[in-house]
């Protein structure tokens, strides 16, 4: 009983000790090394392209952005005069952590929710898979570059060749890992964005990909890419509409 009460008295503070509510969010960063006053700006993209949602200054090598958001979706931040963003997954309720590396913002790293560390684990395992593709491209560029300006076309060919058979043999593995992530991952709101792409390869199994999306938590069914599923999946199982016949005069 003793042991009871100190886990529910544990439950207690820890809920208690979050700073973040049900339905907003917290962006907390570091950015070592960066000085202060640079800006860090969040944005997102929509139908009209990319909208900058906030933005924040560093502060001692940190920042911190708070706010509200409908649903969960891909956001990215960047920092004042690198171009290049850091991609992550926003909801509320959720506290998400930032490591900025501003000499080299791919080695960044974000952590903290679900989502965001099943995102990371995810680009592993995808680079992993295109690592032959990645690797055949880096040893035989020199080749074609000294191929194409000696004008030789048979060996042109033979790295063409090579490469597209590389290529269909990782998009196979790819596809395969996208399709296995997503039936396994239910509450994964990158498992329903896999499904969304998916749908518009021609050779995907539509009942296979109806059963994924039904077992999808009802949250992730309820978002924008998750109602694009269900209007795909009901588009794609009546199939194509009949041709009329005659016509209006």
């Amino acid at each position: 009983m003793k042991k009871i009460l100190l886990l529910l008295s544990a439950t207690v503070v820890f809920v208690a000790c979050s700073k973040v509510g049900n339905d907003e969010y917290i962006i907390s960063g570091t950015a070592k090394g960066v000085e202060n006053g640079k800006t860090i700006i969040l944005e997102t993209q929509d139908e009209t392209g990319v909208v900058a949602k906030d933005t924040v200054k560093v502060e001692n090598g940190k920042f911190e952005m708070k706010g509200k958001i409908s649903e969960p979706a891909f956001y990215t931040i960047k920092l004042e005069g690198i171009p290049a963003p850091i991609p992550f997954i926003l909801e509320n309720g959720e506290e998400v952590t930032i490591e900025i590396n501003k000499d080299s913002i791919q080695k960044s790293k974000v952590f903290g929710t679900y989502n965001n560390d099943e995102y990371v684990k995810f680009n592993g395992e995808i680079t992993k898979v295109q690592k032959k593709l990645v690797d055949f491209q880096t040893k035989n560029t020199p080749a074609m570059q000294a191929a194409q300006q000696a004008k030789d076309t048979a060996a042109i060919k033979k790295l063409m060749q090579e490469f597209g058979k590389i290529q269909q043999e990782v998009g196979i593995a790819t596809k395969s890992k996208y399709l296995t992530y997503a039936e396994s991952h239910p509450k994964s709101f990158i498992s329903v964005l896999i499904l969304q792409g998916v749908l518009n390869d021609p050779s995907t199994d539509i009942k296979k990909a109806e059963a994924m999306f039904n077992s999808l938590e009802e949250s992730l069914q309820n978002t924008k890419p998750g109602k694009a599923v269900k209007e795909a999946l009901g588009k794609l199982k009546a199939g194509p509409a009949a041709p009329s016949v005659g016509g209006a005069k």
